[in-house]
């Protein structure tokens, strides 16, 4: 399932789909680009031989370095990850399928990136994706509503992101 022959079948239903994979690890992953993700997702559910009919949860990466020295010699450039672990109660295997997103939308800082949501493909996105929204600032086009879910609504920023600054006060009370 998780072989050469599942990404055949992936990359021949959606060309171009498939963006880098690691199907050894122990988590076995595939990344697919933003814009196929909606597509392949459904695919996943309900046409691939697996039937990944349960979505586990839905997390962010922040790759950012903030240390300036350190930073100078990582070998990747700032991004997001948005990282999906699935299960197929059917077929009895998991899946973690990747995302890339850059850290800001046309690298204007504070403008949010953007994906597709998947809530329409598995109810559980719902929640999970308003955690990832919440803590790490990615917006989820199409979601039926996305909010805060653990932040105050008029929180600022995004706790989660290597950059986020704490505020020294919140509504007159004050961090130590």
């Amino acid at each position: 399932m998780r072989g050469p022959a599942f990404l055949e079948k992936i990359e021949a239903a959606f060309p171009g789909a498939v963006a880098g994979t690691h199907l050894e690890a122990i988590d076995p992953w595939v990344e697919v680009t933003a814009e196929k993700l909606l597509p392949v997702c459904r695919w996943l559910k309900e046409s691939s031989d697996s039937r990944f009919d349960s979505l586990e949860c839905i997390t962010a990466v922040d790759w950012l370095e903030p240390d300036p020295k350190k930073a100078a010699k990582v070998t990747w450039q700032p991004h997001t990850e948005i990282v999906y672990h699935l299960w197929s109660t059917v077929s009895r295997v998991s899946l973690v399928l990747k995302v890339k997103l850059p850290r800001w939308k046309d690298d204007l800082p504070g403008s949010l990136p953007a994906v597709a949501s998947v809530a329409g493909v598995w109810r559980t996105a719902d929640w999970h994706e308003r955690e990832v929204y919440d803590l790490s600032g990615i917006e989820f086009t199409g979601h039926p509503d996305l909010r805060r879910i653990l932040c105050p609504e008029d929180w600022e920023g995004f706790p989660l992101r290597k950059d986020y600054q704490m505020p020294l006060e919140y509504h007159g009370i004050r961090a130590k």
